[in-house]
């Protein structure tokens, strides 16, 4: 594993270097593979950055869109990361849409939909049962708990190491999500944090010694590269 730290002097820093990151990494897997995969992380952070991709001239349909994780509701719904990744990204680009794959959330069973997405990524990279997909670039955040894409402190889905997604669990709420060997398959999986109450679980995170099921981005230890892109409030004081 090649594992690179930045830290950016502030948000808008930090966006504009995930930017150049993601582009750098997007024309790259064109160029050898003839398209790029990406799964998209949801919450705040990223938005800035979808909107920034969003304003690029780019191959659109040699793009293919996926998601780490997302909440149990509709589309429609506010909290719906492919909602937020398509008003800020994907409706202003002229991108095919069977390039977007976005999670199913409408079966009523959770579990059901999970094992759905995971015959989606089999079908569209040919693999065999027990096969790991490699995608290209992998978004990921980090909570003030430390988890990362839906995988929570302490929850069954961290233990999960036979599926590319689990039902994640949220106080309650459930959650689909890529499981930690299917992120660790990545070429590249990139961390965008922001802000100082993110500090406390990184120190934890980038420990010799921490307990993973405490703070589960630990887990995340790709194949390809892993880059951690923090803004100065997140990153004081963190070695990388």
């Amino acid at each position: 594993m090649n594992k690179v730290v930045e830290v950016l002097p502030d948000k808008e820093a930090l966006i504009q270097r995930s930017l150049e990151l993601v582009l750098t990494k997007m024309q790259a897997a064109i160029t050898q593979r003839g398209l790029c995969t990406i799964a998209l992380s949801g919450g705040s952070t990223p938005k800035p950055l979808y909107e920034k991709i969003a304003q690029q001239n780019l191959p659109w349909d040699k793009i293919h869109v996926f998601w780490g994780d997302e909440r149990y509701v509709p589309p429609t719904h506010p909290d719906s990361n492919e909602r937020m990744a398509r008003q800020a990204w994907l409706d202003q680009v002229p991108m095919p849409p069977s390039n977007i794959h976005p999670m199913p959330t409408g079966s009523g069973d959770p579990a059901q939909d999970a094992n759905q997405y995971e015959v989606d990524l089999q079908a569209f990279f040919q693999l065999q049962p027990g096969e790991f997909p490699t995608l290209d670039i992998i978004l990921l955040g980090m909570g003030d708990d430390g988890h990362t894409a839906s995988l929570f402190p302490h929850t069954d889905a961290l233990q999960v190491r036979d599926r590319l997604i689990t039902v994640g669990n949220k106080d309650g709420q459930p959650r689909l999500t890529f499981t930690a060997p299917l992120i660790n398959q990545a070429r590249t999986v990139i961390f965008v944090v922001a802000g100082a109450s993110k500090r406390p679980a990184l120190a934890q995170v980038f420990a010799d010694v921490a307990d993973n099921s405490q703070y589960p981005s630990r887990l995340i230890q790709p194949q390809g590269e892993l880059w951690w892109l923090l803004d100065q409030a997140a990153g004081e004081g963190i070695q990388g």
